[in-house]
């Protein structure tokens, strides 16, 4: 039995809701999962803060419109799981990948980061993306380098003339 108008529409508008939200979206077909591997997948996506959705295209195309995946639209076509990251860039990359390695029937088809289309075979440059953590991590890395680095110099000033005079002491002794 098909879905009422009503219940399209609500399902376009929730879509709709989280890609305005989302940082990034992948687009994979799934045809050949089985209804556990795909509850499967629906599991791993919760745990890791990804909307997974499975949409007719015709609904997924109105629900992107107006939001950064729209350009997307053009490649809705056959049985595809609908992505979206909700709290960084790479979380459904990952999600898709990992998800992929164990079951090779999942092929991303398209993905979309700030407005640009991408292919599916760029699904590892999704995925590699840092978290936010490790992402701030690696800034205030960055930041501390040239104050350490400072520090040390300044420290290595009194340190060689300390070894100097205790050179010159041994050899006097």
């Amino acid at each position: 039995m098909g879905l009422s108008l009503e219940q399209k529409k609500a399902m376009v508008q929730e879509l709709a809701a989280v890609a305005q939200e989302a940082h990034s979206a992948v687009a994979a077909e799934y045809r050949g999962l089985d209804a556990g591997q795909m509850d499967a997948l629906r599991a791993a996506a919760r745990q890791q803060g990804v909307y997974l959705r499975v949409v007719k295209n015709r609904l997924a195309r109105r629900a992107v419109e107006g939001t950064d995946f729209e350009c997307m639209q053009d490649s809705f076509v056959g049985p595809l799981v609908l992505a979206f990251s909700q709290e960084d860039p790479g979380s459904a990359g990952r999600l898709i990948k990992a998800f992929a390695k164990e079951h090779s029937n999942l092929v991303a088809k398209v993905i979309a980061v700030g407005g640009q289309v991408l292919p599916g075979s760029e699904l590892d440059r999704l995925a590699s993306l840092p978290t936010r953590d490790e992402a701030l991590a690696k800034l205030m890395a960055t930041m501390r380098a040239p104050i350490q680095k400072f520090a040390t110099t300044l420290n290595e000033v009194p340190s060689k003339l300390v070894r100097t005079v205790a050179a010159v002491r041994d050899a006097k002794q």
